[in-house]
């Protein structure tokens, strides 16, 4: 697999098209509409369809399991955190996301993901300690007008100095680490086919979009890869993910 590592760097995430195959995706798709129908949602039905749902309760077995350890996700995380570095074990069922054609902007705004618990909420420190990566996994096919979750490029290299301060310790990740000029960046969209994966930088910013005007629902996963002890911030660290840390916070040095 031609990873395009510098590009994430760069940017924030990558790209890994074809991550799992068509039956697998299928099968995650099965398993998220029998949970849904156990929530009055019926496929057959758009009237019972509401704008946005969170499901927890799939687990990391199964064919989500299989959508998340495939081969070529595994060798993208050795890549991107290093072998051996991340725990060995994506629990995509347990962060599915599925939205629905729908005006409403349901459970939007740019974020970036937290990492480990903290007081209040979920927290995130400089060395990203506990997440290695955000994974988003297309269950279906995703257009631009399917609500795709926007990303925005190089963004995560603006986010470390504002952690760095915080320490080992870190604080909420419902800070806004980012100065507004970030959201005036250009942007990408984790578009693709059933399939189709994205790994992005745990400090990238991104949000769903809205309105889905698509016919479909548009289920994803966006799992955490986890990673051993953080990245190490000394230049000792090869990892890529460590690489654009240290960028960040050489970028803010210079500014």
């Amino acid at each position: 697999m031609d990873l395009d590592v510098d590009g994430f760097v760069r940017d924030g995430y990558v790209a890994v098209r074809g991550a799992f195959d068509a039956a697998t995706a299928a099968a995650c798709r099965e398993m998220i509409w029998g949970t849904l129908r156990g929530r009055g949602v019926r496929e057959d039905d758009p009237a019972t369809w509401p704008p946005f749902a969170h499901i927890d309760s799939l687990g990391g077995g199964g064919p989500f399991a299989a959508a998340g350890m495939s081969p070529a996700l595994v060798a993208a995380y050795d890549e991107l955190i290093g072998p051996g570095r991340w725990t060995p074990r994506v629990c995509a069922g347990g962060a599915v996301a599925v939205r629905f054609p729908s005006e409403d902007r349901a459970n939007a705004g740019y974020h970036i993901e937290g990492s480990y618990d903290g007081p209040g909420g979920s927290w995130v420190s400089v060395r990203s300690r506990a997440r290695g990566l955000l994974a988003l996994l297309l269950f279906t096919d995703v257009g631009r007008d399917d609500a795709p979750t926007r990303l925005v490029r190089g963004s995560h290299l603006h986010v470390p100095e504002f952690l760095a301060p915080y320490g080992e310790a870190g604080t909420s990740a419902d800070a806004e680490f980012w100065r507004p000029s970030v959201l005036c960046r250009p942007v990408a969209h984790a578009t693709g086919q059933a399939g189709d994966a994205f790994l992005c930088h745990p400090f990238a910013v991104h949000t769903a979009t809205w309105p889905h005007r698509g016919r479909a629902p548009r289920m994803i996963a966006q799992p955490a890869v986890h990673v051993r002890d953080g990245f190490a911030l000394d230049g000792s660290d090869p990892s890529p993910v460590a690489r654009a840390i240290v960028t960040g916070l050489a970028m803010a040095a210079r500014s």
